[in-house]
Formats: C-alpha cells, sequence, structure tokens
C-alpha cells in the first residue's frame, strides 16, 4: 500500500516533534492532533512510510501479507480494534491456529498434549520465580522434560526473540496477555497506514541529533532541523544502544537502559500455494519438534493460498545473515519434507522480512536481559519534562506488541499535553 504523501516541507519551529510514525507515534500523533487547544506538532519518520514494524504487502492472491505484526494480541482489551471498526477493517475472531492442535504429521496427538503438559507446568514455575530473584528461564526448565527442551527454546524464539538462556524471569512474568487474539483480513500494516493519512509526517526523515543545550529542543535529521518544546522519541532500543540516535548532551542512562534491552531476531516467509486445495485451511504445523531452530508454520490463513512461515531467535538470526530468499529456501525445504516432495513445485517465494538488518528496526521486538527488567521503566522516564519516550520497550505489561506501543504513545502524547497546560482531546 503506498505511503501518504510526504509534507512538502519541514518547519521551522513546533510546539512538539515525535520522532517515528510506527504504532507508538502514531499513537502519539492520534492523541496530539485531537488536543484543545491546538497543538502543533510534527511527525519525522526514517522511512518512507508510516507502521514501523508492521508492514502489509498485497499479494498476488490478493492476501494481505504482513510482514511484521499481524495479530491483534490481547484483542478484548487493544485499542488498535477500535482503531479498525472506525475506519472500515475487518476484524476476523476465528481461533489462532497456534490454539488448536497441530497437524499431526510429525506431532501425533499423544505427544502434542504432553508437550502442552511440559509448557504449562514450565509456565507455572516461571510464574512462580517472579517473586524471587531474577535469573534467567531456561533454568526453570524441569530435566525430566527434556525431550520437549529444543521445542519450547523454538517457542521463545516466536515469543521474545531470543532463547530462554537470555530471557529475564522477571521481564516474561510481567507480560500480561489475554487470550484474545484476532487478525485483520486487511493487514495490521495497512491498518497503520490508513490511521497515518490524516497527520502531519515528514518521511525519509531520520533523527540523527537532539540537541538539549537549549531552552528549546533542536531537533536535527537530513531533511533539516526544526525547534521545538518537547520531543516524544518512539523509536527501538537498538537505534537509542549504538547512537544512531544521539542527544547532546549523552543520555547515558536512556543509552544503558536501551542496551538493557534488546531486540530479538522473529522473521516472516509467504509462499504462495499453487493447488490450494491439496492443504488445510489455517492449520499450524512445526517444521520439527526436536530443534530449536525450525520454522512454525500457518497453512492458508485465513483461507488464503499462502503459507506463512514464522521464524524466531537463533534461526531468525543466522537466516537473516544469509543471501536473500534463505527463509523461504528453508521454509521449503521443511514443510515439503514434511508433506511430501511433489508439493515444491506448487509453492513459490512471495516476500520475506529481515527486520535484523533494517537500520530502522534492528530487529523485532525487545527483551530484557537477566536482572535488567527494571530498565523498562528507566527508559520510559521523562527527562527534563520534555524529552519522553514510548515503543513497546517502554511498555509494563505489554512489550513486544503494537497495542503496548500505540498505548506508550498515548500515554507521552497525554504528559506533553499537561507539560504544555493544554487540555485532554474532545
Amino acid at each position: 500500500m503506498a505511503a501518504p504523501p510526504q509534507k512538502p516541507f519541514l518547519p521551522s519551529k513546533v510546539d512538539v516533534v515525535v520522532i517515528g510514525a510506527g504504532a507508538a507515534g502514531l499513537g502519539a500523533a492520534q492523541r496530539l492532533s485531537a488536543a484543545h487547544p491546538p497543538v502543533g506538532f510534527v511527525v519525522l519518520e526514517a522511512r518512507a512510510r508510516a507502521g514501523g514494524r508492521a508492514f502489509t504487502l498485497k499479494g498476488r492472491s490478493g492476501a494481505a501479507i504482513d510482514l511484521g505484526a499481524g495479530w491483534l494480541h490481547s484483542a478484548d482489551q487493544n485499542p488498535w480494534v477500535g482503531v479498525a471498526d472506525d475506519l472500515g477493517f475487518t476484524v476476523d475472531k476465528s481461533p489462532p491456529p497456534w490454539m488448536r492442535p497441530a497437524l499431526d504429521v510429525n506431532f501425533s496427538r499423544s505427544d502434542q498434549a504432553d508437550y502442552r503438559r511440559a509448557f504449562l507446568a514450565f509456565e507455572r514455575r516461571l510464574e512462580a520465580a517472579a517473586s524471587e530473584p531474577d535469573r534467567t528461564a531456561a533454568e526453570l526448565m524441569d530435566p525430566a522434560d527434556a525431550r520437549w527442551a529444543p521445542l519450547l527454546n523454538a517457542f521463545s524464539g516466536y515469543y521474545n526473540g531470543a532463547p530462554f538462556t537470555e530471557i529475564s524471569v522477571h521481564d516474561y512474568a510481567a507480560y500480561q496477555p489475554t487470550d484474545e487474539n484476532w487478525r485483520l483480513r486487511e493487514g495490521y500494516g495497512a491498518l497503520m497506514t490508513a490511521l497515518a493519512i490524516p497527520f502531519p509526517i515528514l518521511f525519509d526523515a531520520p533523527v540523527r541529533v537532539i540537541d538539549r543545550r537549549g531552552p528549546r529542543l533542536r531537533i536535527i535529521s537530513p531533511a533539516g532541523e526544526v525547534e521545538a518544546d518537547a520531543v516524544i522519541v518512539t523509536v527501538p532500543t537498538g537505534v537509542l544502544a549504538d547512537g544512531a540516535l544521539a542527544f547532546d548532551p549523552p543520555l547515558l542512562d536512556k543509552q544503558a537502559a536501551a542496551d538493557a534491552l534488546p531486540l530479538g531476531h522473529v522473521d516472516k516467509a509467504f509462499l504462495k500455494v499453487a493447488t490450494p486445495e491439496a492443504l488445510p485451511v489455517d492449520v499450524h504445523l512445526f517444521g520439527r519438534t526436536d530443534s530449536a531452530d525450525t520454522g512454525s508454520y500457518t497453512l492458508r490463513p485465513l483461507g488464503n493460498a499462502v503459507i506463512e512461515g514464522f521464524f524466531g531467535g537463533d534461526l531468525a538470526a543466522a537466516l537473516e545473515g544469509e543471501s536473500d530468499g534463505a527463509f523461504a529456501a528453508f521454509a521449503i525445504d521443511e514443510i515439503t519434507n514434511l508433506l511430501g516432495s511433489s508439493l515444491r513445485r506448487a509453492l513459490t517465494p512471495i516476500a520475506e522480512s529481515r527486520w535484523g538488518r533494517d537500520p530502522y528496526a534492528q530487529g523485532a521486538y525487545s527483551h530484557a536481559k537477566p536482572s535488567q527488567a527494571p530498565m523498562r521503566a528507566v527508559l520510559a522516564a521523562p527527562v527534563e519534562n520534555r524529552i519522553f519516550f514510548a515503543g513497546e520497550a517502554c511498555s509494563p505489561h505489554a512489550f513486544s506488541t503494537a497495542h503496548g506501543a500505540f498505548e506508550t504513545g498515548l500515554d507521552a502524547a497525554d504528559r506533553v499535553m499537561a507539560e504544555l497546560g493544554r487540555g485532554p482531546p474532545d
């Protein structure tokens, strides 16, 4: 879907600058645009499109291909559902494939039940350990369930972007999802693109420096400079940790917090199926159950003639380092190994993501290193009551999600308006 038209110029002065037009930046923009009296603001976005790590392609089959965020997690509490309703998007409430039995070609129903038992027992131990000193989640794996350790770590790759050896128990326990997970037939990225249309967004404008030495902030990008009373920073943690967005003078505590909340690796690959009638609809399949280096596949999601491959953790990181097409090739090999070599001729790569190689993403979603869960609050704390932070990594209980990012953007905008003496939206 085409990006909204680029604004023709950058104003020299505004009340507020929002850095980033992903889910958090769009949340901030939505709130600021409804302020009374009005707030003058501009959004500076590094890419040529809105949405950040949500990006929808329209496949040749007509299916919406979400290369990033694709699920309305915690949908019964997710503010994007209301946005979708307002903008006329179609919310599909059918149960997610991973909540139903998987295809049993390599995973018998009895093995699925045993894995589910081991998984639930592991989660109960994680929940109980949340009141104890922090440690890695891997330390709570039961040696008696060693058979399922590879699949548990594969799950951690999909869920956290990293294996359980790198995941903080305290951080994992802080995430508070509900059991409702819905989809958008037109795509999550398409929804963000639609929401962005009326906002004053300047694209291809990556911010390099925020100069905070004067009475007003000076925001510097290749598109020019703008002065503002306040700024809302919504860039991913990797961009802060490596100094791609710098502060003058430096904010060393923010850089340290960002470094403690690295982005994991999660990617997707989509394959077109020439003979879709040969496959069941909305059925889940693991490529392997004896290795963490395996893909998670949804056959014909929402009835479309595609297969969606999902890859996480070390496997995603390794495939990102290979040449283009590596994710699709890996998926085709795993799928045909299970469903028959004759299927290979019916599979055509459509698209794949490589978020870790995107300079404005540098990965998928954040996880706290062991003992570093409190750094989410450090990252989210305002500076000088004029520099505010938002994004999924700043969310205390919904990190790694688009709705968690959106909510932090709304909250940051509310704080800015309070500082500027503006009333809440009507």
